[in-house]
């Protein structure tokens, strides 16, 4: 048995996304990389990475709420490369591939027409940080 909480509708997220999430996102991702130079603040400038679909447009995790045989709950969703792997990735690649990514991405949302391609790189960046499937 499982239980997925839903995005909210379509409209709900596209107003949230005109109004709110497009500048949102761009405070939200500058401090996210303010923390990211920072040894003490890294874990939080990676978490506040991994949520940029969800500040953008009100997306959900993948993640679920799953009831096991023996009545625990537990929180399952996509399998995530080993910590070891993400933490070599970012150091290598993550940090300077997803700052091109941002970057390219922000371009996008300067236009109508971009926009569908901005929004589906926002909802890719924590993968490109991290290995992140969120």
């Amino acid at each position: 048995m499982s239980h997925n909480t839903s995005d909210p509708s379509l409209v709900i997220r596209a107003l949230w996304f005109v109004f709110v999430g497009w500048w949102l996102t761009g405070l939200w991702l500058s401090v996210a990389w303010f923390l990211n130079v920072t040894i003490i603040g890294l874990p939080i400038g990676i978490k506040m990475t991994n949520r940029v679909p969800k500040v953008l447009s009100l997306k959900s995790s993948q993640r679920q709420l799953v009831a096991g045989p023996d009545g625990s709950v537990v929180e399952s969703g996509p399998e995530q490369p080993s910590l070891l792997l993400r933490g070599v990735w970012f150091v290598f690649v993550g940090w300077w591939a997803s700052a091109i990514w941002t970057g390219i991405a922000y371009l996008l949302t300067l236009s109508i027409v971009g926009i569908p391609i901005a929004v589906i790189m926002y909802n890719k960046l924590p993968f490109v940080v991290s290995l992140y499937k969120y």
